[in-house]
């Protein structure tokens, strides 16, 4: 009886240990770790398939698990660092277990690993970004003329102008991009904001902050940029509205811009049809601070 009871008891403590999964989702980085001669896997199918199943016999005896990504280059330095023999599984899962706390992670909840993986890259793609972006912010110093700390003022005011678009836009669902082409590379920051019953908006605090790093950035460095919103609502058209960065601020586009820019290919410059049931709208007066502050640094 005794013998049972303890089974029993470390059934109920194996639900309550939480584990992470680290995961190859591509092929490339699958080829990668095939170099080790204690990762037994030859196909990447396969083992996408193995992970599913793990993951479902996980949540059918009421385990939590989480999705890392897992990448074989980074393991290979972690190593290297710290001076483990990489082709230890011991030393993947000490790797996999930091993950958890420092990279991109998505709990599995049921969901078919094919609408996972592309929402992980997604979610590590988002604090890349945002971990580059603050890196160029912190590194731009302190005004000359001023002392004031230029990284922290343009943050601050981006928080302020997103802000004023959230409280002046319709009632709605919205989606707002934010792109910035004068960094070394383009950086594109994504912000969802649902509407609540009392017409508060609801964020994502990882979606926020990286949206408005990448805003900051953009107006610190006086470069080149837009932001574009749309929102949606039960029983109304979409609306989309647009500024470009101008200086340290947003310059409203007009409707006929912000159609120029949606139904123009990026690429090839042909023009696309638009959608039906959307309207292009000059954006609300974000006022006085929705232009540049006039600061100079």
């Amino acid at each position: 009886m005794a013998a049972t009871d303890q089974q029993t008891m470390r059934r109920v403590l194996r639900r309550e240990i939480a584990g992470t999964i680290g995961v190859l989702t591509d092929e490339h980085d699958f080829r990668a770790m095939r170099r080790y001669r204690t990762f037994t896997f030859d196909d990447h199918a396969t083992y996408l398939r193995q992970v599913e199943g793990l993951l479902r016999a996980r949540a059918l005896q009421g385990s939590h698990t989480t999705l890392a990504l897992f990448d074989p280059q980074d393991y290979a330095a972690y190593c290297t660092a710290k001076g483990l023999d990489a082709d230890d599984p011991a030393n993947r899962t000490r790797f996999t277990a930091e993950l958890a706390t420092t990279g991109p992670t998505i709990p599995y909840e049921g969901q078919p690993l094919a609408d996972l993986l592309p929402a992980l890259v997604d979610e590590a793609v988002r604090q890349a970004t945002w971990e580059y972006a603050a890196t160029l912010l912190a590194r731009l110093g302190a005004c000359a003329t001023c002392g004031e700390d230029i990284g922290r003022a343009a943050f601050t005011h981006a928080s302020d102008l997103l802000a004023r678009i959230l409280d002046t836009a319709p009632p709605g669902d919205r989606h707002l991009v934010c792109s910035v082409t004068g960094t070394p590379e383009t950086l594109v920051g994504v912000l969802h904001a649902d509407d609540r019953a009392d017409d508060t908006a609801v964020l994502d605090d990882a979606e926020a902050l990286e949206f408005t790093t990448v805003l900051a950035l953009g107006l610190a460095t006086r470069s080149p940029g837009g932001l574009v919103m749309r929102t949606s609502a039960p029983g109304v058209s979409d609306q989309i509205y647009g500024w470009r960065l101008r200086g340290d601020g947003l310059e409203p586009l007009t409707a006929g811009e912000v159609f120029d820019a949606y139904c123009t290919d990026i690429e090839s410059g042909d023009l696309i049809s638009p959608e039906s049931g959307v309207d292009y709208c000059f954006p609300p007066d974000l006022g006085p601070r929705g232009g540049p502050s006039g600061h100079a640094h």
